[in-house]
């Protein structure tokens, strides 16, 4: 066995592994895809300044970051709204409004590896831009649920958690907070249901308020309160209201939100956030140096955590591996029952893997026994053997055990027949 180990944070992904990441993939690239999001994709790599810009010096913290040969300061980055927020300054022109995009791809952070959250770990990033109504933001949050729900995920497996960054935004008016202290201030309320109560307590005092005081006026605020009115009625119009909970406590701890943020939940197992995001109007002008105002939303959603989800959920983790075994299994299984027709077997696996069917066989000889547990081991639908008989073959289906014959010419159409027909597919029926 070999003393190299993965780097701390990172992943391999085996098959199997590789097979559920893809799932998920698929999933989200279905879902956007159904709301009429296309998808895009930036580079890895990008200037360390441009995310210094975004989020200010602490974020280099978290960053893994180096200089180049050729002496840029570069960083892997840690999100993709930074690279949106770029690409969309520079051409959108050349798109029409709004601009509905998704990504996914890899993210890294230099921080502690703990449960549901690595180094390396892929997103799910989903914006709107150039569209200042409601209605953008009822559609990610949609996006979201339906995405949940595309797993096998129900109302009482999670929620969101939704606020608004204007009612803090007023609170702290009130309070005639600084620039410097209204940061000061949401981190700490991001913090706040983490945090023991005297320290938060302790932080608010600081700014001139107490833990009692900030309670209060979260308490005072629910459903009805007219700010949310817009995306309540859109979203209890598409049947989806059910899944969100009112919750000013979630404010989002980066200072360029500027309206409707919200997080998602799981409600039995005690997770991480599994998406989140929000209203981020003047990033873009931000990045851009007021060149290029669009007001903007999104949010991003991470598999390590989803992943971690799906397994603890009964009926998402069978979904899943249903998906998964469908992903990794072959359509069919040649049996070469006599080796003197390996070549006219090797005409007929290539002919159905031009026809799109996923074919697999052993490359060397082996007893038909044995071929037909390898066909068993790759989950195959069909085998179709083929011997001294050819060019009339044998097909049996691995599910029902029933078999026929036919001719190799007539033998794909045999096969399409079959695989649509749900007496003879378990996986249809």
């Amino acid at each position: 066995m070999s003393g190299f180990q993965t780097v701390k944070g990172f992943r391999d992904f085996f098959p199997r592994d590789c097979a559920l990441r893809n799932c998920i993939f698929q999933n989200w690239r279905d879902v956007a895809s159904r709301h009429g999001f296309v998808e895009y994709e930036g580079p890895t790599l990008e200037s360390t300044e441009l995310l210094r810009k975004k989020s200010g010096d602490e974020i280099t913290q978290q960053l893994f970051c180096f200089t180049t040969k050729g002496g840029e300061d570069v960083s892997m980055r840690p999100e993709v709204t930074p690279t949106l927020a770029r690409m969309a300054a520079t051409r959108q022109r050349d798109f029409p409004k709004p601009l509905k995009w998704f990504q996914i791809g890899p993210c890294y952070r230099y921080e502690r590896q703990q449960r549901g959250r690595l180094r390396e770990f892929y997103q799910f990033n989903v914006d709107i831009l150039g569209e200042a109504s409601p209605a953008a933001d009822a559609e990610l949050v949609a996006l979201a649920v339906e995405s949940l729900r595309a797993f096998g995920l129900e109302p009482g497996d999670f929620i969101v958690r939704l606020s608004d960054r204007r009612l803090w935004t007023e609170f702290q008016n009130a309070r005639q907070l600084s620039e410097e202290q209204s940061a000061e201030f949401l981190q700490i309320i991001d913090k706040m249901e983490r945090a023991p109560a005297e320290v938060t307590n302790a932080k608010l005092q600081a700014l001139g308020m107490t833990l009692e005081e900030v309670q209060a006026f979260i308490g005072s605020i629910d459903a009805d309160h007219p700010i949310f009115a817009a995306l309540r009625e859109n979203l209890e119009a598409r049947g989806l209201w059910q899944y969100v909970k009112i919750d000013p406590g979630i404010v989002r701890g980066l200072a360029y939100y500027t309206g409707t943020v919200f997080e998602v939940f799981d409600i039995k197992h005690g997770l991480r956030a599994i998406a989140g995001g929000g209203r981020y109007d003047n990033l873009v002008g931000h990045l851009s140096d007021g060149a290029v105002k669009m007001p903007a939303c999104g949010f991003a959603m991470g598999d390590v955590v989803l992943a971690e989800l799906i397994k603890q959920t009964p009926a998402a983790q069978e979904r899943m591996e249903r998906a998964m075994d469908q992903s990794m299994a072959s359509d069919v299984y040649v049996i070469v029952a006599e080796e003197s027709q390996r070549n006219e077997a090797l005409k007929v696996i290539t002919t159905l893997r031009q026809a799109g069917w996923r074919v697999d066989c052993s490359l060397t000889p082996l007893k038909v026994g044995k071929q037909f547990q390898a066909a068993e081991t790759a989950k195959a639908r069909f085998a179709v053997v083929i011997g001294a008989e050819f060019p009339m073959v044998t097909i049996k289906n691995l599910g029902t055990r029933d078999q026929m014959e036919t001719t190799a010419d007539a033998l794909a159409q045999m096969l399409a027949e079959l695989k649509a027909a749900p007496e003879y597919n378990p996986l249809l029926a």
